[in-house]
């Protein structure tokens, strides 16, 4: 929880977020072999929290200060098109009908960075469960990427992955995977309007599959699962029903997982490769397109002066990462800057045109691409 909570400040615009030191951290370090950092931690422990009269009176100390009862709060998915949209899942289906999105989802994807740790996947594993139990499975394309490779042989240790294949899962390697576009859409093409959930930390338009279609709505890793295990994104897991092949109905149980594996964490350093230094050659095609070797720019003459620049985009409106630099296709040319430089500001809305990845010429009056034209 923790994890995630600091994982998406950045998202909704926080520069940092950070929880105080406490025994949960501590259980973790330790389990995780780092118990020395653990009780460094212990020791300066006064460092680590806030101080007695901060915790005591915040409000003499913030700007703002905000509470949640926990014990209120309900589940939520935020989207489409941004993680700063959020709707509670008691409204979620007057609120998709009256958008008119499709109620019906075409994937349902969990894990990557966020939402990924040993208790999220053993959350969303409940669930499935419960639907194995009662002959359901997936109807739509369901994916899982843990979120490390200790995670992932945890999980397989522990059954996880088990219930998963059997309820229907695609497992990806821990990597990025289909937030950033690297999966394979089934059943769906480009330009088709479409709904799909994940516990992944965005959702801008297009980010997921290429498709500026697509709906991505953004929820917890159980949250996903009982939407996922429904197949509509109008389910209430909290009052609504499943209608088993049977023709039986079932409501889903509330999820519960250890926070820590039990019998601990699998650990695997077979993926470390101790680093070769110096005597290392990297050899690089001059002619390929996604590897290039970069050249350090020349001593400036001091005759070029940066006064008479023009300026090649003012950004409206929301301009995150991915409008500025999108992934997707783009991906495969992370290693090459030249090409990879070609989709700056592809998705970003171009305040003197209202044109989208395109701004104009003052030179030649000419209407291309910010790259084009830089």
């Amino acid at each position: 929880g923790k994890a995630t909570i600091t994982n998406m400040g950045a998202e909704l615009g926080a520069t940092c977020s950070i929880f105080p030191y406490d025994e949960r951290m501590s259980a973790y370090l330790k389990i995780t072999n780092r118990s020395e950092i653990a009780a460094l931690a212990q020791e300066n422990k006064d460092i680590l929290t806030a101080d007695a009269e901060v915790a005591q009176s915040p409000e003499k100390f913030f700007d703002q200060v905000i509470e949640i009862d926990l014990s209120d709060l309900e589940p939520h998915l935020v989207g489409p098109h941004s993680p700063d949209i959020a709707h509670p899942i008691s409204t979620m289906a007057a609120t998709a009908k009256a958008n008119g999105w499709p109620m019906k989802l075409s994937a349902a994807l969990i894990g990557s960075c966020t939402n990924s740790s040993y208790e999220d996947i053993g959350r969303a594993a409940f669930i499935a469960k419960q639907a194995l139990a009662n002959g359901v499975k997936m109807s739509q394309q369901f994916i899982v990427t843990p979120g490390s490779t200790q995670i992932q042989n945890t999980i397989e240790r522990d059954g996880y992955l088990t219930t998963f294949n059997e309820v229907g899962a695609t497992m990806m390697a821990n990597a990025c995977g289909p937030c950033i576009g690297q999966w394979k859409r089934e059943t769906v093409e480009k330009g088709t309007v479409n709904t799909i959930v994940t516990s992944f930390n965005r959702n801008f338009r297009g980010r997921q599959d290429d498709n500026p279609e697509t709906l991505a709505f953004i929820g917890s890793p159980e949250l996903v699962m009982a939407l996922g295990v429904a197949g509509r994104i109008d389910f209430n897991p909290i009052k609504d029903e499943i209608t088993a092949p049977n023709g039986t109905k079932f409501k889903l149980e509330a999820p519960v997982a250890d926070e820590l594996p039990r019998k601990g964490f699998v650990a695997d350093p077979n993926g470390y490769q101790s680093p070769a230094g110096a005597s290392a050659k990297v050899a690089v095609s001059p002619t390929s397109d996604r590897l290039q070797l970069l050249e350090p720019f020349g001593k400036w003459d001091g005759k070029d002066s940066i006064d008479d620049l023009l300026i090649l985009c003012k950004a409206k409106g929301k301009c995150t990462t991915d409008h500025i630099s999108p992934a997707g296709k783009w991906l495969k040319y992370r290693g090459h800057l030249d090409n990879i430089s070609n989709n700056m500001l592809l998705g970003a809305t171009n305040a003197f045109t209202n044109a989208i990845g395109q701004c104009k010429n003052v030179l030649t009056g000419e209407t291309k691409e910010f790259a084009q034209v830089a």
